[in-house]
């Protein structure tokens, strides 16, 4: 990150309550600390921002902030990562969600927390991406990053898929059911987590394969190397529909005849955390872990 920070970005759903109260909190000092405090030019940016901030293009939101600050829920920050996953911007998440395994820092210590990030204190952490890559029959290619997770899901209700995998090359399974989760450590904890998938510390270099309703009890997740390569193809069945999702967005329709591929990108994000982030007090507050009555002092 640049310093001084000449620039910062805030991302988030102006028109929510709880995001309005922490940005009204937040750009006092912004203004004070930052030549410019930007804003996503959507057509519609809040008059009570008018003034305050400087409405840009999507698209060059990496490209003019030394710092983005994503303030909601995790599906904020997932967005936010978006935007800057090719421009090594670092991303400040501010929890104003449910969950928040990603936006770590609540709401009553965010002024702190971001003095800390304008000053270079916070502690930076690398998280790996995930490329997925559609092919398809016709050789038309479509690619996305995703942060958390890249899922093959049925696209009609009521109708199973059929899918073969391959990892590197060597077949894996075949599977019947509603799609697999190729997750990320990052997406361990999304879900990947609801599919049964276990929880894998963010540094470590693996992705998780998590089947979505299997249609047989021994189809279990999988751990690989984040270094594999992993390849799907639809298995020829009654009204396949098919598409791919990456981290909630759609990238497009699968038949077939078409081809997924998933690997670690070669981009990666770097998250702020405040100087005392615990991986492991985080997953006890979100999964309320610890709360049978044998030890509450932690």
């Amino acid at each position: 990150m640049a310093f001084p920070v000449r620039a910062c970005a805030l991302v988030g759903r102006f028109a929510d309550p709880r995001v309005a109260e922490s940005v009204g909190a937040l750009l006092p000092g912004l203004k004070a600390r930052c030549a410019q405090v930007l804003v996503i030019d959507d057509g519609d940016v809040p008059d009570w921002l008018n003034g305050d901030v400087v409405p840009v293009p999507e698209d060059q939101i990496a490209q003019r902030a030394d710092i983005v600050i994503a303030i909601g829920g995790d599906g904020t920050l997932l967005y936010a990562a978006r935007l800057v996953a090719r421009h090594g911007v670092p991303l400040l998440g501010i929890n104003r969600g449910r969950l928040g395994f990603l936006t770590d820092v609540m709401p009553q210590n965010m002024v702190v927390a971001i003095d800390a990030a304008l000053d270079g204190k916070l502690a930076t952490e690398e998280r790996t991406l995930l490329r997925a890559t559609v092919r398809t029959a016709d050789g038309k290619v479509t690619e996305s990053l995703a942060l958390n997770d890249v899922v093959l899901q049925k696209a009609a209700s009521g109708r199973m898929l059929d899918f073969e995998v391959f990892v590197n090359g060597r077949y894996v399974n075949s599977h019947a059911g509603d799609g697999i989760v190729i997750a990320s450590a990052t997406g361990s904890t999304a879900y990947a987590l609801s599919c049964g998938g276990p929880i894998v510390e963010p540094h470590l270099d693996v992705l998780v394969l998590a089947p979505i309703c299997p249609h047989t009890l021994s189809d279990r997740p999988v751990v690989v190397s984040a270094r594999s390569v992993v390849d799907i193809k639809l298995i020829e069945r009654f009204e396949t529909q098919a598409q791919v999702v990456c981290d909630g967005v759609v990238l497009g329709e699968l038949e077939p005849e078409d081809s997924l591929q998933v690997q670690a990108a070669k981009e990666r994000i770097t998250l702020l955390h405040p100087a005392d982030h615990d991986y492991y007090r985080l997953l006890r507050s979100k999964l309320q872990w610890g709360r049978g009555g044998r030890d509450l002092s932690r």
